[in-house]
């Protein structure tokens, strides 16, 4: 992508956040997930997404397991630390077989987190740091107390929160303010409309949404999970054989909306997302360049009333066969807890 190419707009994270970009790269898939990523070519997407305009670099310390932040740290030399705002998400455990074990959100866990993360990095100071989940056993309270300690030494800029309820936001941001809640957000999962949605726009907090394509669902090229360990689809509901084939009916009504805009599915999942105001901030998941150009074309796809109104009609909230996650997975998100 060139200066000639697409240019991402700035709006501020949140009401009295920094200015960044209306579009953010999504990490997660550069160090798998989605199968084998090439380091080439994810370092290649990222300096893509920076001549774009994208700032916002989203990511975890459990992606790969370090290997997202040092690959990141490995794009950003020759001066582009300062061209890019890092997200970047903690607290999640894994064992050596990279299963999930738990989420840490104790205070001194989130600052020992921080200092790897610095590390890996290669920066002073990261702008958004936030716990990846709610640990239900040390008060929310007491996590973000501990980040709003590192923004006072310097070490961070920003706090966020990711995948909180609203009641545990309004709490979270009683303690500091929030400038971005990150959950996920797309046609096919809008729960958070009910409640969070609504709070994030009392108080003034962005919403940074990830999974806008459902996993790859929701676009012109979507198939059914690889049976592979590393294929992260294999666990999601709505790719299981019993879900699929209406999920892509669905997808597919969707795609003749799209195609009649002159666009890609996957284009007017991301328009769709991003049509629910400024204070929205998409997430684009590419680990490859072209995935990254037919996601910026979203950028000029302004959806009417009438749009809307079909691509309602189209993709029914209610008609989307399975959740998001498997229910083992939800009930311990905080999100999924009513108010």
């Amino acid at each position: 992508m060139t200066k000639k190419g697409i240019a991402v707009d700035k709006i501020r994270l949140g009401r009295n956040g920094p200015m960044v970009s209306a579009f953010g790269l999504g990490c997660m898939g550069m160090s798998g997930g989605y199968g084998p990523a090439d380091d080439k070519e994810s370092i290649a997407t990222i300096h893509a997404a920076l001549e774009a305009g994208i700032t916002m670099i989203d990511t975890a310390d459990f992606y790969g397991m370090g290997q997202s932040e040092m690959l990141i740290r490995e794009a950003l030399k020759g001066g582009k630390r300062e061209r890019a705002f890092l997200a970047v998400k903690f607290g999640s455990m894994r064992g050596p077989d990279l299963k999930i074990l738990g989420d840490d959100g104790r205070p001194q866990a989130a600052k020992n987190f921080l200092a790897y993360s610095l590390r890996r990095l290669g920066t002073d100071y990261v702008d958004l740091y936030q716990p990846s989940r709610v640990d239900p056993d040390v008060p929310i309270e007491d996590t973000i107390g501990a980040i709003a300690d590192m923004v006072r030494a310097g070490y961070v800029r920003h706090v966020g929160v990711s995948e909180t309820s609203a009641k545990t936001l309004r709490r979270a941001h009683a303690v500091h303010p929030i400038a971005a809640l990150q959950t996920e957000y797309s046609l096919f999962s809008r729960a958070i409309e009910r409640d969070i949605l609504p709070t994030l726009r009392e108080l003034g907090i962005a919403l940074v949404a990830y999974g806008v394509l459902s996993g790859g669902l929701i676009s012109d090229r979507a198939e059914a999970a690889k049976n592979a360990a590393s294929e992260i689809r294999t666990r999601k509901p709505r790719f299981f054989a019993e879900n699929f084939p209406k999920n892509k009916a669905l997808v597919e009504a969707l795609g003749k909306i799209a195609h009649g805009r002159g666009a890609s599915t996957a284009q007017l999942a991301f328009a769709w997302v991003k049509s629910h105001g400024d204070h929205v901030v998409p997430l684009i998941g590419a680990r490859r360049r072209d995935q990254l150009k037919e996601a910026l074309g979203a950028s000029d796809l302004k959806l009417s009333r009438d749009d809307l109104a079909c691509i309602e009609q189209a993709a029914p909230a209610a008609a989307v066969a399975g959740t998001r996650y498997l229910p083992a997975v939800l009930a311990h998100m905080d999100s999924e807890q009513s108010g």
